[in-house]
């Protein structure tokens, strides 16, 4: 099928992805794969859209930079199942996604979900209620609480926590109400200044192209990891002693990993001597984090004149929680996604959407930009900064058309994956074949996943 033709909610979708990119129509894309992820929301619809929204980015950029526009196919199926997990270890065993203290609990007033997979996150929610690490004891604190007061608590002492709201409540919130008048991407121009694609080639045309990643868990390493895909160097930083090994070996594919303390000065000048040779700068700190280290978006623009810089916050760039942190599962439960999937569903207990999908759709969204960003320096000799959060993406999925009723996919066989094993940091795994396609372009990675910090500081 192609755009025209294809599920109302992906045309609607991409629609809006587009006109964010001040294009009113796409071109043809042809879209593949049966079956969609059981949700109230059009998820599958989303995935196979911000896919190919980062597919149409990259076929523009080829098309400036080497007069042809690949065409674009889009697995709808695949693009779901890459939402969830890419990766299939072979003889050993991903560690758990959640820590044991993480999710949804009861309240006083209704529910609340606490995140606590940062050691530092569910120190400060066990200091509020007053707990030791263990389900049953917090359980029984938190029924004590208010959902609402507790969400307080808990982020004032700097931890990260959500009440369940309809999406009526989230819509009269000062942040919802924030949020609702964001675009879905905010753009600011940029300083004139070098292309960086004179090493690139028509089948690999991100090669020579540098992406300083200074992202975590989980939008901005799928962001990051898409470019990779093309032929980026990208080299992702992260400060001394954080882990994320529920994901990491998702989403370090075709990266460097290394490590740098931006608080330390000797760190802070390493950081910028590489920003100035970097073409493309993806970071998700909040907003004020790097105005406090002196690096605010006018000093990183004047470090790398043209830079392409793109930039993630959860709960949305205005309003009273910008500076709020959050993630994907948090902002489910703000806006309402999960009280409307618990009521649809006749359920007890708050029903999230069936992947992480706001973050998976903003890491597509992000490289989008990126890559809209890079076409423009082609064309125009400026760099540009795009602003994104998840909240703002829960609302682009909030407002699409009601899915068709739809099977489940299908799941995955041996097809569905590369044909040789991927040799991990932790041992072999299958990688899921890519959801997209660019003709006379194929995504593929030059180094497999490996642990943070093994690489050194250097391009």
């Amino acid at each position: 099928m192609t755009f025209e033709a294809g599920p109302p909610a992906f045309a609607a979708i991409l629609g809006t992805i587009r006109r964010s990119f001040g294009a009113e129509a796409a071109p043809p894309v042809a879209v593949t794969g049966r079956g969609a992820l059981p949700s109230i929301y059009p998820v599958s619809d989303l995935a196979a859209a911000s896919v190919a929204a980062a597919g149409l980015a990259l076929a523009e950029l080829v098309e400036a930079r080497f007069g042809r526009h690949p065409g674009v196919t889009v697995d709808r199926r695949l693009a779901a199942f890459w939402f969830a997990r890419s990766l299939h270890p072979q003889g050993w065993e991903l560690p758990p996604l959640w820590d044991p203290v993480a999710g949804d609990y009861p309240a006083a007033d209704g529910w609340i979900r606490l995140h606590t997979n940062a050691p530092h996150h569910r120190d400060a929610a066990l200091s509020v209620l007053g707990t030791p690490p263990e389900r049953e004891a917090v359980a029984a604190a938190v029924a004590r609480w208010r959902a609402d007061d507790l969400e307080t608590a808990v982020v004032a002492a700097g931890g990260c926590a959500a009440a369940m709201r309809s999406a009526e409540a989230w819509g009269l919130h000062p942040q919802g109400r924030a949020v609702a008048q964001e675009p879905l991407i905010a753009w600011d121009p940029g300083m004139a200044g070098p292309e960086g694609l004179a090493a690139a080639r028509r089948d690999r045309p991100l090669m020579g192209l540098r992406v300083l990643d200074l992202t975590r868990v989980l939008a901005g390493p799928v962001a990051t990891r898409f470019l990779a895909g093309f032929g980026a160097t990208v080299l992702r930083l992260d400060p001394p002693g954080w882990e994320e090994p529920g994901v990491v070996p998702e989403t370090t594919l075709g990266k460097a990993c290394a490590r740098l303390d931006l608080e330390d000065r000797a760190g802070r000048a390493r950081f910028e001597d590489l920003l100035a040779t970097a073409d493309v700068l993806v970071h998700g700190y909040r907003p004020d984090a790097l105005v406090r280290l002196g690096l605010d978006a006018a000093a990183r623009a004047r470090l790398r004149p043209g830079l392409i810089d793109v930039s993630l916050d959860a709960y949305g760039w205005t309003g009273p929680w910008r500076a709020r942190r959050g993630f994907d599962s948090l902002v489910q439960m703000s806006c309402g996604l999960a009280e409307a999937g618990m009521a649809c569903a006749g359920a007890d207990r708050p029903v999230p959407l069936p992947v992480q999908a706001l973050d998976h759709a903003t890491g597509y969204l992000m490289a989008a930009a990126a890559l809209h960003g890079l076409t423009r320096r082609l064309t125009t000799g400026r760099g540009a900064a795009a602003r994104l959060s998840l909240a703002r993406t829960a609302a682009l999925l909030a407002a699409a058309p009601t899915p068709l009723p739809e099977a489940a996919p299908a799941a995955p066989d041996r097809a569905d994956f590369a044909e040789a094993p991927e040799p991990t940091g932790w041992g072999p795994a299958l990688r899921l074949r890519p959801a997209l396609a660019l003709d006379g372009v194929p995504m593929a990675w030059d180094r497999p996943a490996g642990p943070l910090g093994a690489a050194a500081p250097a391009w």
